[in-house]
């Protein structure tokens, strides 16, 4: 029997940059999902959560598509079918899963486990793993098996974390710099609107199909970029359909914000960090149109308590959760002011999670 994890993460800020060629700057938190894997030698493969009573049994041998019957279990079959069509063996084994990660919050739970499932079916075949080639192959599961047109930086994110630090990302290029993210008397606090994000997958591919019309049009205009993140900021004149023109000017800003927030935090200056993350937000709240009234309600009102540095929504949007930074002395404040607040305004109750940051997919003991 062996034992592997891969955490959630968290995007301190550069959302929706991934698939738009630009920085994104994750850390790895200390929630995830744990693997435990059993071989077996009759060739058949089972699937347990402790979270979901839906099981699954194939044989190692059996061609696997989607289903959305199959649920959860959609993410590890992926990856056993792709990497069967990478040309590894996969053998007989029992695979059973628990997660601390909430699911449909944003904080990447099927990354997580696309992940965990990809390294642990490696590492008991002792193939030598790439961490780069792992966030790759577990885009490709969800893009073409799953269908979510995705971006890198989850999967990057946990198959590269370190504790103490995240992780800057230029997607167009898949390079990364280790960026310190040392929080001192702060904590890091995931706030769950548990509105639960239906419109997710479809709102997703729409925004990425707006990017690529806004840089048809810059393309079309002769400047020659690959990605839209490369656009000077004065291009966006060129837009002349307001929406388009509104999603463009959050990618470019926002790729800006991430220069300078990395900046920021290698000179351990909080301060202006947070009030890069209330920019942020409002960006995708205004601009990118993605956040809504729950992740609104939170952020908003996270942001007027005065020991709150900065907050913001984290992840797709469309629901899910949103972080702040607070000071130590204020956290159990905090939770108890913004819960109050938040059911008063949107009836629902929130969780409000106390974080640390920690290392990228491993095996345990």
């Amino acid at each position: 029997m062996k034992r592997f994890f891969a955490p959630g993460r968290v995007n301190l800020i550069g959302e929706h940059l991934d698939y738009n060629g630009g920085l994104v700057l994750p850390v790895c938190i200390d929630l995830g999902i744990t693997l435990t894997l059993l071989e077996r030698t009759d060739g058949i493969v089972t699937l347990q959560s402790k979270s979901h009573p839906l099981t699954k049994e194939i044989s190692a041998e059996d061609t696997l598509e989607y289903n959305s019957a199959n649920d959860w279990t959609n993410y590890p079959l992926g990856v056993i079918q792709h990497l069967r069509e990478e040309g590894y063996r996969i053998n007989g084994c029992d695979l059973f899963f628990e997660s601390t990660l909430p699911e449909s919050s944003g904080l990447s739970s099927s990354a997580a486990l696309e992940i965990v499932t990809t390294f642990a079916l490696l590492q008991i075949h002792r193939v030598k793993l790439d961490s780069v080639w792992l966030a790759n192959f577990c885009k490709l599961v969800e893009n073409n098996f799953i269908g979510v047109q995705c971006g890198i930086m989850d999967q990057y994110a946990i198959a590269l974390g370190r504790q103490d630090q995240s992780l800057l990302i230029d997607c167009a290029n898949l390079s990364h710099t280790y960026i310190p993210f040392e929080l001192g008397d702060y904590r890091l606090l995931i706030m769950n609107s548990k509105k639960p994000r239906a419109l997710i997958h479809s709102k997703y591919n729409e925004r990425k199909s707006e990017c690529e019309e806004a840089l048809k049009i810059i393309h079309n205009a002769n400047h020659d970029i690959h990605h839209l993140c490369e656009a000077d900021p004065v291009w966006l004149d060129l837009i002349t359909d307001e929406v388009i023109r509104k999603r463009a000017r959050h990618v470019i800003s926002e790729n800006i914000r991430v220069k300078e927030a990395a900046k920021f935090l290698q000179m351990n200056d909080l301060s202006t960090f947070g009030r890069l993350m209330n920019a942020s937000h409002y960006s995708l709240q205004v601009d990118y149109e993605v956040s809504g009234i729950e992740l609104d309600t939170l952020v908003s009102y996270a942001q007027q308590i005065k020991n709150c540095l900065g907050a913001r929504m984290t992840g797709a949007g469309f629901g899910g959760c949103a972080i702040a930074v607070v000071h130590q002395t204020a956290v159990s404040e905090f939770k108890e002011k913004v819960a109050d607040n938040y059911f008063r305004v949107t009836g629902l109750t929130c969780e409000i999670y106390e974080t640390k940051t920690g290392d990228g997919v491993h095996a345990i003991d």
